[in-house]
């Protein structure tokens, strides 16, 4: 039977790291926003300013992929329209190809909430869909995304730890560890943070207005454990 799991938290909870954990364990596909925003922004590189590839039109309105990509290196939420649109048209490919998800990071607004909550419904049934809150303070917050990196390959999240702080090369796919200029720096994961409360957070409410199930787990505790944790409520 098909079925989505919706890994929510702050920047820097652990979602990515988790729901590559649950992609391999579970035989899930892991469907993240921020990797389909980033394929969307590659397209700009060498775009000129007038070139019509920089727009995406969602039913009568038209989006600018240039001033998303500014949005996003400041730390501010993309549109919510065009991110529910991408994140609806990559969801019906899936589906279609008979995949189960985990889904981190989406939806993060509540107009997104709004959009994907009824598509998912509607296409895996609500029982099957399960939602888990990684909860972390905002020191956590602040004190990961400032340490974090990603591999150069395939965006594998190594999290800070004093077993990987020497680490040069990722472990699971041999590319070099690299930091998101800009989008890791203090300042940026203050609005990011700030995103998450006045943005994210009001999701709860409304996925309990729909019926929907939340369980919260503590992600101040070990990778292994958080985890574990997990798997006990989704199962």
């Amino acid at each position: 039977m098909k079925q989505v799991i919706i890994l929510l938290g702050a920047p820097g909870a652990g979602k990515g790291t988790q729901a590559e954990l649950l992609a391999d364990k579970l035989n899930l596909y892991y469907s993240e926003t921020s990797k389909i925003l980033e394929d969307k922004f590659k397209v700009l590189s060498g775009l000129s300013k007038d070139s019509p590839k920089r727009f995406i039109k969602v039913g009568s309105q038209k989006y600018d992929l240039f001033n998303e990509q500014k949005m996003w290196k400041e730390g501010i939420l993309c549109s919510p329209p065009l991110v529910s649109f991408l994140m609806k048209e990559k969801i019906q490919k899936l589906f279609e190809e008979d995949k189960s998800l985990v889904l981190a990071g989406s939806p993060r607004t509540l107009i997104e909430g709004k959009e994907l909550v009824p598509f998912l419904k509607k296409l895996y049934g609500k029982n099957n869909i399960k939602i888990v809150l990684i909860e972390i303070s905002p020191e956590q917050t602040i004190y990961r995304n400032t340490h974090r990196r990603l591999c150069e390959l395939m965006r594998h999240p190594i999290l800070y730890a004093p077993e990987t702080e020497k680490l040069t090369i990722c472990p699971l796919d041999g590319s070099k560890l690299i930091r998101r200029e800009g989008l890791d720096n203090p300042e940026t994961i203050k609005v990011r943070l700030k995103e998450y409360k006045e943005r994210t957070l009001p999701l709860i409410n409304y996925f309990e207005e729909e019926g929907l199930e939340i369980k919260k787990i503590n992600g101040e505790q070990s990778v292994a454990g958080v985890h574990k944790d997990i798997l006990e409520v989704i199962q």
